[in-house]
């Protein structure tokens, strides 16, 4: 059977450049490529885009949204009549829903040493207030961390079986922070950084995933797709003159010369998931983030970095969502 690869949020930038990648490979030939999106119509014209590029590939879709637990266990139950395993999940949907730009910050951080990192991470210049879900959960919470949680723990069966191994890779961010996380506040709902603090929450779950799994054959890794301009980049500034993106775009190349972080197209930012895929789970790092680099003469590389977790926290956070999982499925079953 050919290995079947499922991505969330494929349907633009850095998911959508990844199936191209993955696509145009040498083992292209034994994919079966799922996208798996919240938009049918986004994600039948990205499939149509594929094929027209790659017209023999094996490319199926599945409705997804991970905010919704009803949508998740729908995907998941689907998933389970299609196929009989699971090679590799791009849990890579995401949203960063109202950012709030700090002007008078930025500009101060123009003409300041901390220049490479605000823009790198959004530090001190980003906020956001994220809404609440249908059932109860915080947004940013329930689709960039628990709807992805809820659909691995739905999946075991095509993940975990006996004498071959699984991979799930996790987009994160050099905005994950320590300091936006709480355990006494896992979906952020006092905070005002809960794509921080959900980026974060993944990069902990990831090392609590393996110490799980991995004895199951199933592993987990976290990638960092550097600074990338796609449509979520976009959306900090919804009010921001296209021309003024138009004047940013040489200062932002001229700072990719002193820090290879500036990835900025979405085909350099998937560099890491596309890496991940050619190598061997065993081998990989379960405390390392894998970045996305493009020097300034455009090479793209990856390159590990030691992740600020620490085992004691990531496994709190599991036996958190554990007891979430619990209360929601009560609810399902209730109504």
């Amino acid at each position: 059977m050919n290995k079947v690869v499922l991505v969330t949020g494929a349907n633009s930038g850095i998911g959508l450049a990844l199936c191209e990648r993955l696509l145009g490979s040498q083992d292209a030939g034994g994919l079966h490529l799922c996208l798996a999106c919240r938009s049918t119509r986004r994600a039948q014209a990205a499939r149509a885009a594929l094929l027209g590029v790659h017209p023999s590939a094996q490319i199926t879709l599945l409705h997804i949204d991970t905010s919704s637990i009803s949508s998740v266990l729908g995907a998941a139950r689907e998933l389970r009549l299609r196929f009989t395993r699971l090679d590799y999940v791009y849990l890579n949907a995401g949203i960063m829903p109202n950012p709030q730009f700090d002007f008078k910050a930025f500009f101060k951080g123009l003409f300041s040493s901390n220049i490479i990192t605000m823009f790198s991470t959004g530090e001190g210049i980003l906020t956001q207030k994220g809404g609440v879900t249908p059932d109860g959960l915080q947004e940013v919470f329930a689709t960039n961390l628990f709807g992805h949680f809820l659909l691995i723990r739905e999946l075991e069966p095509l993940l975990c079986q006996a004498g071959r191994t699984s991979q799930l890779i996790w987009t994160s961010s050099s905005n994950a922070r320590r300091s936006a996380f709480s355990l006494e506040d896992v979906q952020h709902r006092r905070g005002r950084e809960p794509y921080s603090s959900s980026k974060y929450a993944s990069d902990l779950l990831s090392l609590a995933l393996n110490t799980h799994y991995n004895k199951q054959g199933l592993y987990s890794s976290v990638i960092c797709p550097g600074f990338v301009m796609t449509n979520l980049t976009y959306g900090i500034l919804p009010s921001f003159p296209a021309f003024l993106w138009t004047l940013l775009m040489p200062l932002l190349w001229l700072i990719r010369v002193f820090t290879n972080t500036f990835t900025l197209t979405a085909y350099n930012g998937a560099e890491a998931l596309f890496w991940i895929f050619l190598q061997k789970p065993e081998r990989l790092d379960p405390r390392a983030k894998y970045h996305s680099l493009t020097s300034g003469l455009g090479h793209n590389y990856t390159q590990p970095q030691r992740m600020d977790v620490d085992l004691d926290t990531s496994e709190a956070l599991y036996d958190e969502l554990l007891q979430l999982e619990r209360e929601v499925g009560r609810k399902q079953i209730s109504s």
